[in-house]
């Protein structure tokens, strides 16, 4: 009996403990971009000022003018978002497509192919970094924007995410299909891909993110302005005589981000379900 009173009396103090301990966490997790949008609303001197604090002491869109008042901006900006989402839709096709291939289809070599696709993702992407630059070089594909879409294409994790989902469709429905007289590329767009909707909208919000924030890759491979995307331009035209414009920084980092976060209200009920079906921690 007073076991169990002990246990009643301590559950509280746990449960207290475990929220205090996640509004920690969400509190660090999201001061950094309360921060960045209170300073995008704020002149470079109250940003860098010493001491600072966190409330702008008279907020102003001055950022954000500038920022569009800059010459290609909207080229920027459609730059990044034309590579992001074809790379979005390459992705959704092919990462689907051999995802279903290796889930629901017998060839030689499955298990080897699939084995070398699990090695490429715990390989980092920078030790293939200068061979992918050299081989879309030598394909006459550098400062293009086929050179900035075509490496992204297909992706490891994508065929992996799309495999796992596909993989825990039963096979009763694609024998089904194939009894009614369907081929492969019947049953793989009418059976198969509009039961994947939460792994497609898990995928698509990592590419999107992945390809719309990529800075390095395109940096490398796009060598005049009018094929800059949004974070290169950023970086350069942030910096001038006087050192960084920290505000015009922040508010292109806002443009930026938002884009992103609307993406993810708009699929994180299909995000969520994707991320718990498919098995990524």
């Amino acid at each position: 009996m007073t076991n169990h009173a002990t246990t009643r009396r301590s559950f509280p103090a746990t449960r207290l403990l475990l929220y205090g301990a996640l509004t920690l966490g969400v509190c660090a997790t999201l001061a950094p971009f309360a921060w960045m949008f209170l300073g995008s609303v704020r002149p470079t001197g109250e940003i860098v000022a010493h001491p600072s604090s966190w409330l702008p002491a008279a907020p102003t869109l001055t950022n954000f003018e500038q920022l569009l008042s800059k010459q290609n901006f909207g080229l920027y900006f459609l730059n990044s978002a034309l590579v992001a989402v074809a790379c979005v839709l390459g992705n959704l096709l092919f990462c689907s497509m051999a995802g279903y291939a290796f889930a629901k289809l017998e060839f030689a070599g499955k298990s080897l192919l699939f084995g070398l696709v699990l090695t490429m993702l715990i390989i980092p992407g920078v030790t293939t970094f200068v061979p992918l630059f050299v081989l879309v070089s030598n394909m006459g594909l550098s400062n293009s924007y086929l050179g900035l879409i075509l490496p992204f294409l297909v992706t490891p994790l994508g065929v992996f995410l799309m495999r796992q989902f596909i993989r825990d469709v039963p096979d009763s429905l694609v024998e089904a299909a194939r009894l009614d007289g369907a081929g492969e590329t019947r049953t793989f767009l009418r059976v198969i891909l509009p039961l994947c909707r939460p792994a497609l909208a898990t995928l698509a919000i990592l590419t999107f993110l992945a390809q719309w924030n990529n800075f390095l890759w395109p940096l490398v491979i796009a060598q005049t302005e009018d094929h800059y995307t949004l974070p290169v331009a950023l970086a350069l035209f942030s910096v001038g005589a006087n050192g960084t414009n920290y505000g015009l920084l922040l508010a292109g980092a806002v443009t930026v981000v938002t884009p992103i976060i609307l993406l993810f209200l708009a699929l994180q009920r299909y995000f969520i379900q994707g991320i718990a079906s498919t098995g990524i921690k």
